[in-house]
């Protein structure tokens, strides 16, 4: 599937590629509200990666229902929104507007993103996860996914509660808060002091992460972090991902979901793998 704010709100994403090969759309973050996002300069290329500060920029949920969704109306594919709010109550919003809307598939809960004040204020902690999980389980029938942030020494913990109050799923990794240096005005390259580092440099660590809570919960994973061919997707897949998403890697490469899938069907036949599941989660460490 495409990693939320990689495809926009799928707009340009039907034009570039067949939305129908993949898993799952999973569409830009949505707010109650728009959002401007952080002033520019918010992107900084990094030697093995991306540094970005955009800040949850959109148009807000009335526009998302008006403008976006009628794009999906057209394909098969199944369609998951990520949303986002700065306090339960705007969660639950969110998640009650969209609970009779038949193309929504699933709810992606962002509460990972370190490019806004109260971006990760729910992601790092294990009872902030459980209230607010606990919260829109009884809101909605959707099928609940929840984006973990690494940015937290109790991922795992984090991960439990969210299984525990009744999350489906759970996606990881977000971006990890890094920065960049201007040398001749000893300011950072972004708006922000911070930004949210993605791309081939955090792929050890994002699969790490993956691994770990694998180890430590019964709902499936999705895993993401510097993905950018079926090799990549397949470590994770033995790590213990049921699926895997594409981000950084489409900015260079707009078809970079469907390639990695091409290739990772050509390694399940090279390595007489039948389903995913006889290889998900086999990583031998014992």
């Amino acid at each position: 599937m495409v990693a939320s704010g990689t495809y926009g709100w799928g707009e340009e994403a039907a034009l570039l590629l067949d939305l129908d090969q993949l898993g799952a759309f999973v569409t830009k973050t949505v707010t109650l509200k728009p959002r401007l996002g952080n002033p520019p300069p918010r992107i900084w290329e990094t030697p093995a990666g991306l540094l970005n500060s955009i800040g949850l920029q959109n148009e807000g949920l009335k526009v998302f229902l008006k403008k976006a969704l009628p794009i999906f109306e057209r394909f098969r594919v199944p369609l998951i929104v990520s949303i986002a709010g700065e306090s339960v109550e705007e969660y639950l919003a969110l998640a009650e507007a969209l609970e009779d809307e038949h193309r929504v598939n699933a709810l992606e809960i962002n509460v990972s993103c370190p490019n806004v004040k109260e971006g990760m204020l729910f992601g790092t902690s294990p009872r902030l996860t459980a209230e607010l999980v606990r919260n829109l389980r009884r809101a909605t029938s959707k099928t609940l996914i929840v984006k973990l942030t690494p940015n937290t020494g109790e991922i795992k913990e984090v991960a439990q509660a969210a299984e525990n109050e009744g999350a489906d799923a759970l996606s990881l990794v977000n971006t990890f808060l890094g920065m960049a240096i201007d040398l001749r005005t000893r300011r950072s390259r972004l708006s922000t002091l911070f930004g949210g580092l993605s791309g081939p440099a955090i792929k050890p660590l994002a699969l790490r992460y993956v691994f770990e809570v694998y180890r430590a919960v019964k709902v499936p994973i999705i895993g993401m972090g510097g993905i950018t061919s079926g090799e990549d997707a397949l470590e994770f897949i033995i790590a213990g991902a049921s699926a895997i998403a594409v981000g950084s890697a489409s900015f260079r490469r707009p078809d970079a979901p469907l390639q990695v899938l091409r290739e990772l069907t050509s390694l399940f036949e090279e390595l007489g793998v039948k389903s995913l599941k006889e290889i998900k989660g086999s990583f031998q460490y014992e």
